[in-house]
């Protein structure tokens, strides 16, 4: 079984090709083009986990593909359940590492927060994540193998790219994934079931709001710059100034969103001068802001603003005449909640989906 394990993690995969590129592949196979269709069928709709299970494949078809190439995928290796309902998922990757995604149920809606790397390197200070430095970016396949091996998979109602990583950071892979969970022959979901995160990340961003159609959140949490690099260290580079300048040249008073993701930290951001500055920062942008609970990390000075003062802060936006929500906290008993996520092990034996 170990053999068999090392021989899948290095064998190439079907899953995270789009049909284009699974025309080529099975073109230079020597196979007929309307292949690539197929595989396409049996990997996005029906969601097979052997090429053997390609039953309109001819045997001699398959057989050629499985000499080259497996389905893809890994089963989780562990579960973890909260007493709100969410599910968080530990899924090892083909780097030798681990990335965690969380299955979010809210009545009618099941939604899923993936991740794109192993760790992150952007360094955010109240993020566990960031802790971990960045260890691998995630294939196309190992993003949608998320999407594909959990329970919920035949449930799921919408997305969040808001786990693990920075997604402009692995931009080709995550347009990528978006595209095969967004087309006519992959999933099929319509892009406004998706929304993408990021600090801001020049000019990657502006690639994904033109080639992609999925929401868009921006993690702001602090109006001034100063005070804002201190929590993300990557303003110095990209600063919020330019990732605004960029957002306003785009129309987001239609079916599309954009969001500004705000985690409030005590005596650190969630004064009322805070809200007013916030306020004009965003006037004139049809958005909308959601309000965090932070999540206590180990040894950080940082501390969760108080419910009163988020709820002045949350009255002032309002009154300010911008779109505010409160994020409810999800999963927070499994470390499943916003910021928590962290896998610093590596493993030596990803094991193939049977």
């Amino acid at each position: 079984m170990k053999c068999k394990s090392i021989i899948f993690a290095y064998m190439e995969w079907l899953l995270g090709k789009d049909l284009d590129q699974l025309t080529r592949m099975v073109t230079e196979l020597g196979l007929p083009r309307y292949t690539g269709k197929q595989l396409a069928d049996w990997l996005y709709k029906k969601q097979v986990k052997q090429i053997g299970e390609m039953t309109n494949l001819s045997k001699a078809a398959r057989e050629r593909l499985s000499s080259r190439y497996v389905v893809g995928g890994f089963a989780p290796v562990q579960v973890q359940e909260s007493k709100d309902g969410s599910r968080k998922y530990l899924f090892p990757t083909k780097e030798s590492f681990f990335i965690e995604s969380v299955m979010i149920p809210d009545q009618k809606r099941a939604t899923l927060c993936v991740s794109v790397q192993a760790g992150c390197r952007m360094g955010c200070r109240f993020c566990m994540t960031a802790r971990q430095g960045l260890q691998a970016h995630l294939t196309a396949g190992e993003i949608i193998g998320q999407f594909q091996h959990v329970r919920e998979r035949a449930l799921l109602t919408n997305a969040v790219f808001m786990g693990m990583g920075e997604p402009m950071d692995n931009l080709d892979e995550v347009l990528k994934s978006l595209n095969i969970l967004t087309a006519d022959w992959g999933w099929g979901w319509s892009p406004r079931r998706i929304t993408v995160s990021t600090i801001g990340i020049l000019p990657q961003l502006k690639r994904f709001l033109d080639e992609s159609e999925c929401h868009l959140a921006i993690s702001l949490h602090h109006p001034f710059d100063a005070q804002r690099q201190a929590l993300i260290p990557m303003q110095k580079v990209h600063p919020l100034a330019d990732t605004l300048a960029l957002v306003r040249q785009y129309d987001f008073s239609g079916q599309r969103r954009v969001s500004f993701e705000y985690i409030m930290f005590k005596g650190v951001n969630d004064a009322l001068p805070h809200a007013a500055a916030l306020a004009r920062l965003l006037k004139g942008l049809e958005c909308r802001v959601n309000l965090i609970r932070f999540h206590a990390i180990p040894d950080s000075s940082l501390q969760p603003s108080s419910d009163e003062a988020i709820a002045l802060f949350q009255k002032k936006l309002s009154d300010s005449g911008i779109s505010v929500t409160l994020r409810a906290s999800r999963g927070e008993d499994i470390l499943a909640a916003c910021g928590l996520l962290s896998t610093p092990k590596s493993h030596t034996n990803p094991q193939p989906i049977q």
